[in-house]
């Protein structure tokens, strides 16, 4: 054997065993403030996880940021890990390019681990664009939210079960959800959630009612005024979904169940602007990658 074909073969041993046991990728992000502007202090990836060039559509602050995984989807054995720290009045909004997809797992999970530690007079946004769970994906998704007593925590999270657009039905596979949001170590709301296709809360009426698409959108910034929360119950679209708000101590909360990912994006969007002015003390600017 001459020395090229040794070299292919101990190029292609690696690329082969990763296929079969998954990417192992992770990205740190830390943010900071510095002269009154946001800025990427620090980034630190392994694997196919990066972030592209922070963008400053609305000033100084916050910075904008587009997570990418560049093999377009998630894999049985993938494991994903965002990490992002927000140093002292840092203030980001992180997206994604595109809707997640989790493929056909082959009898193994594949996850998505992230972790926000926000200091004090901090905001993280965290708006992706959804998840669309193949038939037969085995998935686990969890995050944790630290916030320190003036930290701010926005995000959402849009899941559709099956590809409706090309008519397949999920019929097999496992889908878990968690979200945890601790501030100053004390937790303040604890959500998850563990569906099959067998799995009754599918069809009930307290559950999904036999809807695919369904999505949390999560603000922890103290008490909603109570201006703020009305307005965002007059909010409407039309459409035959169930959605609707809710506010608790530190945590407001809107739902939507239905048919169509697009449509709980635009409802989530609805409620993210009139929200802003709130939290952020700054209107909505939509992320750049939203429109291509």
């Amino acid at each position: 054997m001459n020395v090229s074909s040794q070299l292919a073969q101990q190029i292609e041993k690696p690329v082969i065993n990763q296929l079969m046991t998954g990417w192992d990728a992770s990205l740190k992000l830390i943010f900071d403030s510095r002269s009154n502007k946001t800025i990427l202090a620090r980034r630190q990836h392994h694997g196919p996880l990066v972030i592209q060039k922070i963008l400053y559509p609305e000033g100084s602050n916050p910075a904008h940021g587009v997570i990418i995984h560049p093999p377009g989807g998630v894999a049985g054995g993938d494991r994903l890990q965002l990490n992002v720290d927000m140093q002292t009045e840092a203030s980001a909004l992180l997206t994604t390019p595109g809707a997640t997809k989790w493929y056909k797992s082959a009898g193994r999970q594949a996850s998505q681990h992230i972790e926000m530690t926000v200091d004090e007079h901090s905001q993280i946004e965290w708006l992706p664009q959804e998840n669309i769970v193949f038939d037969g994906a085995d998935v686990a998704l969890n995050t944790q939210i630290n916030l320190a007593t003036s930290a701010v925590f926005s995000g959402w999270e849009v899941v559709c079960l099956g590809r409706q657009a090309s008519g397949e039905r999920w019929a097999s596979g496992r889908f878990r959800q968690k979200l945890l949001i601790k501030r100053e170590g004390r937790l303040i709301w604890n959500e998850s959630a563990l569906l099959d296709p067998d799995s009754k809360v599918l069809g009930s009426i307290a559950g999904l009612r036999q809807q695919l698409v369904f999505g949390s959108f999560v603000v922890a910034a103290g008490n909603t005024p109570a201006e703020i929360l009305q307005s965002c119950q007059d909010i409407t679209i039309e459409s035959s979904a169930d959605y609707g708000v809710s506010a608790l101590p530190d945590i407001f909360i809107a739902r939507y169940i239905g048919s169509c990912a697009q449509e709980a994006k635009i409802y989530f969007e609805k409620i993210w602007h009139c929200l802003r002015p709130w939290y952020g003390k700054r209107d909505a600017v939509r992320p750049r990658i939203w429109a291509t």
